[in-house]
C-alpha cells in the first residue's frame, strides 16, 4: 500500500461516530427506544435504519474499547492508502453486509429447524473491522508480490480465503459473539484487498506513468 498523508481522519472521525453514538444510545436506552433505533434484528423491514446505525453502536464499554483498538491497528494503514470517502463508504457498506448476514443466515436456520423465537438482534463495528483486517491481510504489497509471482488459479485463491476466513472467525467464538458477521466482514475484506478497491494512485505515481 502506498503512504498518503493526511489521510488518517477517517479513523479519528470513526472514534467521534462511535462515542457520539454510544453517548445517545445511553440515553435512548433511559427511554426504552435503543433497540428499535440501534439493534439489527429480523424481520429487516421493521427498522431499517438500524442497517445502518447499528454498525457505529455497541453493546457495552468493553465492546466499544475492543472494536476502537482494533479499527485504529487495521484501519490506520489502509486510511493511509485510500481517499477518506472510499474509507467510510467500505466500512460502512462491509459492516452493514456483515450484519444483515449475521440475522439472515441465523432466521434461516431457526425457519429450518422449526424452532420458536426471534433471532437475537446485532449491533458493533466487529463486522467491518474484520473487513479492514482481511483487507490489510490481501491487500499489501507482499501479498500483491506474491500473487503476481505465483500463478494460482482463482477458484483456489477463494477457497484458500474461505477456509482462513472460516479459522480467523472460530477463533473470536464466544457466547453472544456474531460469528457469522465476522466471518462475512472478513471474507468481503480478503476479496476488496485482492481486488484492491481501496488502492488510490498517489500524485507521484501519476506523475511517473505520465512521464
Amino acid at each position: 500500500m502506498s503512504t498518503r498523508s493526511g489521510s488518517e481522519s477517517p479513523i479519528l472521525e470513526l472514534l467521534v461516530v462511535f462515542v457520539l453514538v454510544f453517548v445517545v444510545q445511553f440515553l435512548t436506552s433511559i427511554l426504552g427506544a435503543m433497540s428499535g433505533l440501534f439493534v439489527l434484528a429480523a424481520p429487516l423491514s421493521n427498522d431499517p435504519w438500524t442497517i445502518v446505525t447499528s454498525v457505529y453502536a455497541h453493546d457495552g464499554i468493553g465492546h466499544l474499547f475492543s472494536n476502537s483498538i482494533a479499527l485504529v491497528l487495521f484501519g490506520w494503514p489502509i486510511a493511509r492508502a485510500t481517499s477518506r470517502l472510499r474509507f467510510h463508504a467500505f466500512f460502512l457498506i462491509t459492516g452493514a453486509i456483515a450484519g444483515i448476514s449475521q440475522i439472515l443466515v441465523l432466521s434461516g436456520f431457526a425457519s429450518i429447524s422449526g424452532a420458536g423465537g426471534a433471532s437475537p438482534g446485532v449491533l458493533g463495528a466487529s463486522g467491518a473491522v474484520f473487513a479492514l483486517l482481511g483487507y490489510l491481510l490481501s491487500g499489501n504489497r507482499l501479498s500483491s508480490g506474491i500473487a503476481s509471482v505465483i500463478d494460482v488459479p482463482n477458484w483456489v485463491t477463494y477457497a484458500v480465503f474461505f477456509v482462513v476466513a472460516v479459522i480467523v472467525t472460530l477463533t473470536t467464538f464466544a457466547p453472544g459473539v456474531a460469528l457469522i458477521a465476522h466471518f462475512t466482514g472478513f471474507l468481503i475484506g480478503l476479496l476488496a484487498g485482492r481486488a484492491r478497491v481501496l488502492h488510490v494512485e498517489s500524485s507521484t505515481q501519476r506523475d511517473r506513468v505520465s512521464i
